[in-house]
């Protein structure tokens, strides 16, 4: 996800992409970083090198929350039959987006990214330019009416049938004086029946383990860097999934959500920082 900004002129603008502040950290470029991409500035790389002091296994955080995402779209696309797929701060655009994943079983599939990162709008829509199934929208996700009402989205998307919304990696970025609670609450209304919700989220056990020094260090670094960011317990993530039916196995490590195999690394702190859960709308 892209830093909660709603536009402006920033330093980038003399390299053609207006709005891009290359003064800080971006989220969304320092995450495609850790998946291999090449779309940063020594800002991110500064971040980065930073995240591997306090974790050299960081990427690995990044690489398993889009493993669960595509493991999830797979499943909602080739068993719950869903064709439609709002995905919330999509990122730059990376091997197996969510159009890809989705399309490859059903070509029909309709899939509308959301961000509000000025590159990852740029790359994106340059991207899909041909592919008629698959949108961007510059849009901020803290404002789910602004965001559903977008005549992209609602043109884009059929509200009448079940819709997946997409908060990957998101609702972390979201203060607590923004009301991740009632602002998941708020989507999940306005979302069709028989919709579902993927979350995903920085987690922190707070129980002094070293699992929790580890979210604390991280979300220090977030918020120094970047100004937002919070690991929070699986409480308060459960409680953004208030009103849906949880498939199993509930919210737990991604890695844990239906892996593909037999586990074949060492089980280590960063494994329990990503957590996520799926959640079907009655």
């Amino acid at each position: 996800m892209a830093e909660n900004s709603r536009g402006g002129n920033g330093p980038g603008d003399e390299l053609g992409l207006p709005g891009v502040d290359t003064t800080k950290p971006s989220v969304a470029r320092v995450y495609d970083m850790m998946l291999g991409g090449k779309d940063h500035y020594e800002v991110d790389r500064e971040f980065y090198r930073r995240t591997m002091e306090i974790e050299p296994n960081a990427p690995l955080l990044a690489q398993v929350l889009r493993r669960w995402l595509i493991r999830v779209v797979r499943y909602l696309t080739t068993t719950a039959k869903v064709d439609q797929f709002l995905d919330c701060g999509s990122g730059l655009p990376t091997a197996e987006n969510t159009h890809q994943v989705a399309q490859r079983i059903n070509p029909e599939a309709t899939v509308v990214y959301v961000d509000n990162d000025p590159m990852v709008i740029a790359h994106g829509r340059a991207l899909l330019e041909e592919n008629d199934h698959t949108h961007v929208v510059a849009a901020d996700l803290r404002y789910p009416d602004e965001l559903f009402a977008h005549p992209v989205v609602s043109r884009s998307l059929d509200f009448d049938r079940p819709i997946a919304l997409m908060q990957c990696a998101t609702i972390h970025h979201v203060e607590d004086d923004e009301n991740p609670r009632e602002l998941m609450a708020r989507y999940i209304e306005l979302l069709p029946s028989g919709s579902y919700v993927l979350l995903s989220h920085f987690c922190d056990p707070d129980d002094g383990s070293e699992v929790s020094a580890l979210a604390k260090a991280m979300e220090a670094n977030l918020r120094s860097a970047i100004g937002r960011g919070r690991c929070r317990t699986p409480a308060e993530i459960e409680s953004y999934l208030t009103g849906l039916e949880i498939l199993e196995p509930g919210l737990v490590p991604v890695g844990e959500w239906w892996p593909e195999g037999p586990r074949l690394t060492p089980v280590m702190p960063i494994d329990f920082i990503g957590w996520g859960a799926v959640g079907r709308k009655p």
